[in-house]
């Protein structure tokens, strides 16, 4: 039997077992091949359209149906992926969020948090972009089922937090307000002040307040609002916008500087 026909029938029976991604040495293991056997059946299998490189080491399984794309889902392999990588994850922000139902803003991308720095990825068909979060740790998660198997996921509460926070790197406030007026339909007040109380950026909770009553979302809003340090009067004025500029009026409960108008493409 060839070395080729050896590495096709055990990504046949990867496939068989659901699993679509893999380590080029988890392969070579299971081959008991050598590493110059093993690379060159991939590289020939990868032109004919069956494997697709990810990362150096790291490749995905494509079934028949989707050669023409020239790729599959990403949670088909995103969990492979990340073990491989020895990376914690959740699947974050804009890509969170339309699991939520709020998928108006269609993005191309999927979205991931980590708690440490991990390099973009992007093959044709596929973009993979990581944010790194120092609190990485205390954000709460729930499970989704992806094709792969279940893949850990910001709650809706915690997923507002992070399109705040990393506003400026997903279109700025006209996406994240596109965003959080169809998540909120997915949020709920009492676990919404739960997330802000273990928020360490005050300026956060204020301006996540402040932009759920521009989108009269009252029960949301006062929820975040009662989870505010009990000395009101001490609460820093704060910009909605941060890279824009100090002037506007901050005549609000959140003391937030309207240096910006925030609008929805809804």
């Amino acid at each position: 039997m060839t070395a080729d026909k050896r590495v096709s029938d055990v990504i046949d029976d990867f496939q068989r077992r659901g699993v679509y991604g893999f380590e080029r040495s988890h392969l070579e293991e299971t081959l008991s091949t050598s590493p110059a056997a093993g690379g060159k059946a991939l590289t020939r299998l990868a032109a004919k359209g069956r494997v697709k490189r990810i990362l150096k080491d790291f490749y995905a399984i494509l079934p028949v149906e989707y050669s023409a794309q020239g790729m599959i889902p990403a949670d088909w392999f995103i969990d492979d992926l990340m073990r491989s990588l020895a990376m914690p994850y959740y699947i974050g922000l804009q890509s969170a969020a339309a699991l939520y139902g709020a998928a108006h803003q269609q993005i191309q991308q999927v979205q991931i948090v980590t708690p440490r720095q991990v390099r973009g990825i992007e093959r044709p068909g596929l973009s993979i972009r990581f944010f790194c979060k120092q609190e990485f740790g205390a954000t709460p998660l729930q499970s989704h089922k992806g094709h792969g198997g279940m893949i850990p996921v910001s709650t809706p509460e915690a997923t507002a937090f992070d399109l705040i926070r990393y506003a400026s790197q997903i279109g700025g406030l006209d996406a994240v307000i596109t965003v959080l007026a169809e998540l909120v339909e997915a949020m709920a007040p009492e676990k919404l002040a739960d997330v802000a109380a273990s928020e360490s950026e005050l300026a956060q909770v204020q301006r996540l307040g402040w932009l759920l009553d521009y989108l009269n979302q009252s029960p949301l809003a006062d929820a975040l609002h009662a989870a505010l340090p009990a000395n009101r009067a001490t609460l820093p004025r704060t910009r909605i916008d941060p890279a824009g500029g100090f002037a506007g009026r901050a005549r609000n409960r959140w003391k937030i500087i309207e240096n910006a108008q925030p609008q929805s493409d809804l």
